[in-house]
C-alpha cells in the first residue's frame, strides 16, 4: 500500500523587525561564509539541492528535488527586480559547499528566498550563521523588517527562525506538488 501523501502543507509566514541586530552566529571551525557573486549561481543552486531533494520541502516545492529545477529556480531569484546580493551567502565547510541563504528586497521589506543546509552541515551552525548575515544585508540595504515562508512541519527551521526573533504572523496552506518560485 501506497502511503497518502496530503493535499496541501501548512506554512508559516514568519516576520522580524531588523533592529534589534542578531548577535552574529559562531561557526563550527573549518566553515566560512562566501558573499554573492555572479558566477557563483549554479553553486547556489547545487546547494539548494543537496539541501532538499530528499527533505520536505523538497515534497512541498517538486523544483527544490530536481538539480536543474533548482537552477532555474536561482536564475528565477537572481533575476528578481528587488534582488540582494547582500542579503545572499554561501557556506563552505571541511566537506565543501555546505548552505546557501538568498534575499529580495521589496517594499522595505526583506524576504528570505531560501535557507538551505546541506544533511551533513546541520548542527554546526551553518543556518544561523546564513541568516545573521542575510538580515544584515537586508539591513545594509534599507529594509526595516524580514519575512519568510517555513513549512510547519519543519521543526528545525521553525526553532531557528524563532530563536532569531521571528513570529508567525499568518498561516498559508500550500497545494502539494505545485511547484514556482
Amino acid at each position: 500500500m501506497h502511503p497518502v501523501l496530503p493535499s496541501h502543507y501548512k506554512r508559516y509566514v514568519m516576520e522580524r523587525p531588523l533592529t534589534p541586530r542578531p548577535v552574529p552566529a559562531p561557526l563550527a571551525p573549518g566553515f566560512r561564509l562566501i558573499a554573492w557573486a555572479e558566477h557563483l549561481l549554479d553553486l547556489h543552486a547545487d546547494v539548494l539541492f543537496t539541501s532538499f531533494h530528499d527533505d520536505l520541502d523538497g515534497k512541498v516545492f517538486p523544483n527544490l528535488a530536481d538539480r536543474m529545477g533548482c537552477r532555474f529556480l536561482m536564475r528565477a531569484v537572481r533575476g528578481l527586480r528587488g534582488f540582494c546580493p547582500s542579503a545572499t551567502w554561501l557556506a563552505a565547510g571541511p566537506g565543501g559547499y555546505a548552505g546557501a541563504i538568498q534575499g529580495v528586497v521589496s517594499g522595505g521589506w526583506g524576504m528570505v528566498q531560501n535557507l538551505g543546509v546541506c544533511p551533513e552541515a546541520r548542527g554546526k551552525g551553518v543556518g544561523a550563521a546564513l541568516l545573521v548575515k542575510c538580515l544584515a544585508g537586508f539591513a545594509n540595504a534599507g529594509a526595516v523588517g524580514c519575512h519568510l515562508e517555513v513549512t510547519a512541519d519543519n521543526a528545525p527551521a521553525v526553532r531557528l527562525y524563532k530563536r532569531f526573533g521571528f513570529r508567525p504572523t499568518r498561516v498559508r496552506y500550500k497545494p502539494a506538488g505545485e511547484a514556482g518560485v
